[in-house]
């Protein structure tokens, strides 16, 4: 299994090395040239950089993808398409997907929503040194601990009722209540098996700041 980080724009405080494949979102690019790491592929429209940033990245990267600015997808999305239609079954882990414009983090929560992206949703997280997510199909799940994370919670994408077992705080249709996202639960020592009939779910797993 091909392993891949994707470094976004985003806070870039937090990454890891531990991986086969290097790519670099628009300025992400810049930021593993800056910290001594392969440039396997860039892709962006490279708004967001001098042109004399550009110049390096176009020297220095493997494979370069230049998306127009006026576009359906963000750069992220695009990534994501180019990494998939390259390597069907990698796994793939986002840095930076935090930390920066809005509108940027909800399309990365959101990304299964992409009809293109959505089969390979198992195969996203993003992370960063206080949060992991990551996302399920509709169906029964067992939701294992992260290391070193406290809390978890869930939210779906749309209307389904969600099930979750085994987690401190169990919701079932003995208890349930409707909410959009069901934040600050925990693990009880086990997997917690969680049941979403419709849609996709969306599990973040996270601790306090240090």
């Amino acid at each position: 299994m091909l392993r891949v980080a994707l470094f976004a724009g985003g806070d870039l405080t937090f990454f890891t090395r531990h991986f086969d494949y290097f790519v670099g979102i628009d300025r992400g690019s810049l930021f593993l040239l800056e910290n001594g790491l392969p440039l396997t592929m860039a892709v962006g429209d490279f708004d967001s950089v001098s042109k004399e940033a550009f110049t390096m990245i176009k020297e220095k990267a493997e494979h370069l993808v230049i998306a127009k600015q006026e576009k359906n997808d963000t750069d992220t999305e695009l990534a994501l398409k180019e990494v998939f239609a390259r390597f069907p079954d990698a796994q793939v882990t986002i840095f930076g997907a935090f930390g920066g414009r809005l509108d940027h983090l909800l399309s990365n929560l959101f990304v299964p929503s992409d009809p293109a992206l959505a089969p390979h949703m198992t195969q996203i997280e993003l992370r960063d040194e206080q949060n992991v997510v990551t996302f399920c199909p509709a169906g029964k799940h067992l939701v294992r601990q992260e290391n070193g994370m406290t809390y978890i919670a869930f939210m779906t994408d749309g209307e389904a009722d969600l099930e979750i077992v085994g987690a401190k705080f169990a919701l079932t249709p003995a208890n349930f209540f409707k909410k959009k996202i069901y934040a600050s639960n925990a693990f009880i020592g086990t997997p917690i098996e969680v049941t979403v009939p419709s849609g996709y779910l969306i599990i973040l797993q996270s601790k306090d700041r240090s």
